[in-house]
């Protein structure tokens, strides 16, 4: 079995030339042609060089691992019961499905649903659809992180001796979900190297009521830090003068002069990786604290099993708040894309070891934070699965490129009444906001007039975590669990012994056999 597609990809905007006559291992044609103009990565990269690393166009699109791992969360099965009810009277008129509750806490924080939209940073695509995310995570009552580098990005910030002293976006993000919250859910500001050395987060404590911040080890999409690209001389200079990596150098006259020359026509601006270290861990928790931060919370991505373990382990002693664990196979689209596909351990497998390590904290004695899985979630089974696999210790599930989504189909449908030029996959339902999304009477009925200041894009968040929502509710019903603490590993079942090995689920086979025996007698 092949898991990969080396060598071309739709998201590279490659292919191969002989698409039914591919060498397995490499991704090659069988027989490469001298004739060929380059079709593949490998002939692109001939010409266009590193461009090729990332998924194309960059920042314009999202993209996630197209890899088919040996093990995935459609490996599992939800189980159903005709018997009894878990959180509320076992009565066919009660036991409904709307009468399910998908609320949850992390801490004292209430969500209305498990979802935590995570790590939103500085990337064209996660800046230009932030309004539609945080109004619409506001006004549905879940969690959202501003990721890294948003001052650092910011040509408004101001920078003096090393520290930010204004951030006008990163005030408006926060803006744009205060102004619309209703007491549910949270805002989190996230740093990564950069975003410390400046004090974003201090910043954002003192200047804009923020009360949780996270600290940044990483993600499921790359091992490496953040990286934008940068199409003017300008930016390129400011972002390298704010301390960030910009390639190629931007102070060197010959880059200059090929830039200006059409040799190239962005500039690569990069993050740098954290250092993780026990005592400097600790140490920046108690100066956030020190700081005013109420809840404090820590991002992993998919490192190898030892840096799980610390993750959980500095963040038990600490006695924090929520960590987020996110698998290899998901992203937003800014990773290289080989990097993508090819390093990291997988969801499943990751959360696994998440659910036995956090086990074995409790085991003895020690504090486990509310646990969040991610990596490449889009809907409803998915939520229930990953709570599931990870009950009791995970509170929520983290999403993002589904999300991004959302937002921006919502805004094209607002864009496109205002234009009056709306495509038939919108027209059929209407040409009115109050036609084509379906809960736009309900939210005109919620907020009145301020309704019309709701942004397109938010109505489509709100409106696809309703469905989210409702497919949860659903299923939860189905197994008999009316509240999201009710959920067990029991609930799922293992659809082949691999699956079963990795994860420590029941092999669907197995599911109940001993009570099954006495049944029978």
């Amino acid at each position: 079995m092949t898991f990969s597609r080396p060598n071309r990809s739709e998201a590279t905007l490659t292919r191969n030339r002989t698409p039914k006559s591919i060498s397995p291992f490499s991704g090659m044609c069988a027989t490469c042609s001298v004739e060929c103009p380059g079709l593949c990565e490998i002939g692109k990269s001939s010409y266009r060089g590193k461009e090729v690393l990332y998924p194309q166009p960059f920042g314009a699109v999202t993209a996630a691992s197209e890899k088919d791992y040996p093990i995935d969360y459609s490996h599992f099965n939800i189980m159903g019961s005709a018997v009894g009810a878990k959180g509320i009277e076992a009565d066919s008129d009660k036991a409904i499905f709307p009468n399910v509750s998908t609320a949850t806490k992390i801490s004292d924080i209430e969500l209305d649903m498990p979802i935590v939209i995570a790590g939103m940073g500085s990337t064209n695509v996660a800046a230009n659809n932030w309004a539609g995310m945080a109004t619409g995570a506001a006004i549905s009552g879940i969690g959202i992180v501003i990721g890294e580098n948003v001052v650092g990005m910011d040509p408004n910030s101001e920078i003096k001796d090393g520290r930010v002293v204004k951030a006008p976006n990163l005030a408006q993000r926060i803006k744009d979900f205060q102004d619309w919250s209703e007491g549910k859910g949270f805002i989190a500001v996230q740093a990564n190297v950069e975003d410390t050395r400046l004090g974003v987060q201090e910043w954002a404590i003192e200047n804009c009521g923020v009360e949780a911040v996270e600290i940044k080890w990483g993600q499921g999409a790359k091992d490496i830090g953040g990286e934008v690209k940068l199409n003017t001389l300008e930016r390129a200079l400011q972002l390298k003068s704010r301390g960030y990596v910009v390639l190629p150098d931007p102070e060197d006259p010959q880059v200059q002069e090929a830039f200006k020359n059409g040799a190239f026509k962005e500039f690569e601006r990069h993050s740098r990786i954290g250092m993780v270290d026990e005592e400097s861990f600790h140490a920046r928790v108690e100066e956030l604290r020190n700081a005013g931060a109420k809840y404090i919370f820590l991002k992993t991505g998919a490192y190898r099993p030892a840096d799980l373990a610390r993750a959980l382990k500095f963040a038990s002693d600490a006695k924090i708040d929520m960590l987020t664990i996110d698998g290899a196979g998901g992203g937003t689209g800014m990773s290289p894309w080989r990097m993508m596909n090819e390093w990291g351990i997988p969801s499943v497998e990751l959360h696994s070891l998440a659910y036995e390590y956090a086990s074995k904290l409790k085991a003895k004695g020690k504090h486990v934070p509310a646990l969040v899985f991610a990596g490449g979630f889009t809907l409803e089974d998915h939520i229930y699965k990953a709570l599931a696999l990870g009950a009791p210790f995970v509170k929520a599930v983290g999403m993002s490129r589904a999300f991004v989504t959302a937002s921006f189909t919502g805004h094209n449908i607002g864009e496109a009444i205002k234009s009056g030029k709306i495509p038939n996959a919108y027209k059929t339902y209407g040409d009115k906001l109050e036609q084509i999304f379906i809960t736009a009477a309900e939210l005109k009925k919620r907020f009145g007039s301020d309704f019309d200041k709701l942004p397109a894009s938010a109505i489509g968040v709100y409106t696809y975590t309703e469905r989210l929502k409702q497919g949860l509710k659903q299923f939860m019903c189905g197994a008999r669990q009316f509240a999201l603490e009710y959920i067990t590993r029991d609930d799922i079942a293992a659809l082949t012994r691999e699956a079963a090995e990795v994860s420590g689920i029941t092999y669907i086979m197995d599911v109940d056999k001993e009570e099954a025996e006495k049944i029978l007698g």
